[in-house]
């Protein structure tokens, strides 16, 4: 069994209006590919909630803005379609650059507001390219739901703002962050590590729960987060390039933990950056 693999607009919004013909309702899941469990979790979801679905796979240029990454990001089709194969995943929706962005291509979808700060004061351009791809895919999909990690918090933000604002008829839903077993947010960057690298990158979660937990009874912001990072780098990490909390409904950033809230982190291990989140219950 494998799964069909559509290269067009054309060709894909022909299936999906036999699909409307016949009154079912339609998923997608965005993917970069380089398909691991955290993404076969949210096919899984999907595949619970609605009668079809499609899996999209893009390695957008235009949320990269370093040339080098985008040219270290792996693409693995065939492994990710036979991935997607025994799932029951009814698409893999695999346009090319020249599909997506045409010759003479020009508009971008930006959203302010949450996009500032975080990753996105660390990667000029990165919420404007996600944010137009995820607009042409649930306009070129049709999608009646669409299926995002929580993972990337800030991303899935974005996308409920731009859905919000411009009133796409379509549901994002949230699915939680999957981890491996030792507690590491699974992304496809993970592959990137060596050997070393890899035993030191569960640290990042540790470190963040542990905060999280001093954070939800009462523990001073600014002295937790110091704590935090200073031991984040102690673990192996060069860097800390932002670790912030952030109020779980608008990102608004937060002095106090006195609201539900994330703690929001990405760090530099080697030549990867990582990110991790985790909630922060009020409990004072």
């Amino acid at each position: 069994m494998s799964v069909p693999i559509i290269r067009t607009v054309a060709d894909l919004r022909r299936v999906v209006t036999g699909w409307r013909q016949e009154n079912l309702t339609v998923g997608v899941v965005p993917t970069m590919g380089a398909l691991h469990e955290g993404h076969l979790s949210l096919v899984r979801a999907a595949l619970e909630k609605t009668d079809r679905v499609i899996v999209t796979l893009f390695v957008n240029p235009k949320q990269f803005n370093n040339a080098a990454d985008l040219a270290a990001y792996p693409r693995t089709e065939h492994e990710d379609a036979a991935k997607l194969a025994p799932l029951g995943a009814h698409i893999l929706y695999a346009p090319d650059g020249g599909e997506i962005y045409p010759e003479s291509f020009a508009t971008t979808v930006s959203v302010s507001g949450v996009s500032k700060g975080l990753c996105g004061a660390h990667r000029a351009g990165h919420f404007d390219g996600v944010a137009t791809i995820v607009t042409k895919l649930f306009l070129q999909t049709g999608a009646d739901f669409a299926f995002f990690g929580e993972k990337d918090f800030q991303q899935l933000h974005v996308v409920r703002r731009l859905v919000r604002d411009l009133d796409l008829p379509i549901d994002v839903i949230a699915c939680p962050t999957v981890r491996e077993d030792d507690g590491l947010a699974m992304s496809s960057r993970n592959v990137r590590l060596s050997a070393a690298e890899r035993q030191a990158a569960p640290k990042l979660a540790e470190v963040l729960f542990a905060a999280a937990k001093q954070l939800s009874v009462g523990d001073r912001v600014e002295k937790v987060l110091a704590e935090a990072s200073k031991a984040i780098r102690a673990a192996g990490y060069s860097s800390v390039e932002y670790l912030e909390l952030r109020a779980e409904d608008d990102l608004s950033p937060l002095n106090v933990a006195d609201r539900p809230a994330r703690l929001l982190a990405a760090a530099w291990l080697g030549e990867t950056r990582l990110i991790d989140n985790v909630e922060v219950v009020h409990n004072v």
